[in-house]
């Protein structure tokens, strides 16, 4: 049989229950990569090569009530922003009695254009399987959980959701506050149940399953092409979400891009990083480096101090310069450090290394204007 290819309607459509005026510390997450420390390691590799990089969010490891800690809260749509937390969950599978920490939205703003989503902050993905166990437990005027997917804001996201009142699987494509039509069939949903909910994305086409089968024809649509994850409810709806996993094929980001270029522009420079504050956090880090060891460790008090006094700074040592500077948004605020590191030699002045490394600054600001741009 000739596989079929539903191509994402055109926006404006309707879902009278569902629809959207105008306008996962992650889980606990596990990276699985390939490590010498490991004795699975070439197992791991090989595992990694044919298929990517694994993220498992684990709500086990949270207080009761806690807010998972890599996560952030966002509302799409209108009322009360959404009460993200971890609850225990009385689990059949484990045993009378025995309960599992699940995550959970537990605020009951009953407003119809309501959209609350816990975004996962740390990444985007562009080709990924995204899979969620889920159960809706309650809701007077909704009762629906789903997932959130190449999101580049609130207003800008796919979505595949379930309902239990509705009886219904849905697929929807939200542009610039306005959702398409809905795809999806009529099904059975019982509440009170786990069921597994998943998203493949590949280039422009989407597959969603429900418990392990494919419930909606493969689609097509070009209007998003990677963004973040997350979990979705609608309304007043209460659901539990546990034992998410991604698989996904890593991106470089344009941040790790812009360092690439650069010393392949430069083959002089001995090292190139920037500092910013990542999303989700107040605290100054690596977030790009010409050594990716160094990605994510603390900023110091030097790159803090050239974002908050726009300064620069410059450093000698035995056979080698540095130079920091402020990175400038199209507004000119600083909005990140760079640390440039050169190779010193005989004559080698403050004045003379700042005006070897201006250039290169400058590039990388005409290159990315935004912060937005620069933490994508």
């Amino acid at each position: 049989m000739s596989r079929r290819w539903f191509v994402v309607p055109p926006l404006g459509g309707s879902d009278a229950p569902d629809r959207l005026k105008p306008g996962l510390r992650a889980g606990r997450w596990k990276r699985k990569l390939p490590t010498k420390l490991m004795p699975w390691g070439l197992v791991a590799t090989c595992w990694l090569r044919s298929h990517g990089a694994e993220l498992q969010f684990d709500f086990s490891r949270y207080a009761v009530n806690e807010i998972p800690g890599e996560f952030r809260a966002i509302l799409s749509g209108q009322g009360q922003p959404g009460e993200w937390r971890v609850v225990l969950d009385e689990t059949a599978d484990l045993g009378p009695g025995e309960k599992r920490k699940v995550l959970t939205q537990l605020s009951r703003d009953p407003t119809d254009e309501r959209f609350p989503i816990l975004l996962y902050d740390r990444e985007s993905f562009g080709d990924f399987k995204l899979t969620t166990r889920f159960k809706i437990v309650g809701g007077k005027v909704e009762q629906m959980a789903g997932l959130a997917f190449r999101l580049r804001d609130e207003k800008n996201y796919y979505y595949l959701r379930a309902s239990s009142l509705g009886n219904n699987v849905r697929f929807f494509k939200v542009v610039d506050g306005q959702r398409s039509a809905p795809i999806g069939p009529e099904i059975e949903i019982p509440r009170s149940v786990w069921h597994e909910l998943a998203v493949e994305c590949k280039g422009n086409q989407i597959r969603c399953s429900l418990n392990g089968k494919d419930v909606i024809p493969p689609l097509t649509d070009n209007s998003l092409s990677a963004g973040r994850i997350g979990f979705w409810t609608k309304s007043d709806s209460i659901s539990y979400f546990a034992h998410t996993r991604i698989v996904y094929t890593p991106r470089e980001t344009p941040r790790q891009a812009m360092i690439r270029e650069m010393l392949d522009r430069y083959p002089r420079l001995l090292g190139l990083k920037v500092f910013a504050a990542p999303r989700g956090s107040a605290a100054l880090s690596v977030i790009a480096s010409n050594d990716p060891k160094e990605i994510g460790l603390p900023a110091d008090k030097v790159a803090a101090d050239v974002i908050a006094r726009d300064s620069i700074y410059y450093g000698k040592g035995k056979q080698n310069v540095s130079v920091t500077l402020p990175l400038h948004d199209r507004n000119g605020e600083s909005m990140a450090a760079v640390k440039v590191t050169l190779k010193s030699f005989l004559g080698q002045t403050e004045q003379n290394a700042v005006a070897r490394v201006l250039p290169i600054v400058k590039q990388m600001e005409a290159r990315i204007r935004t912060t937005e741009e620069l933490l994508e």
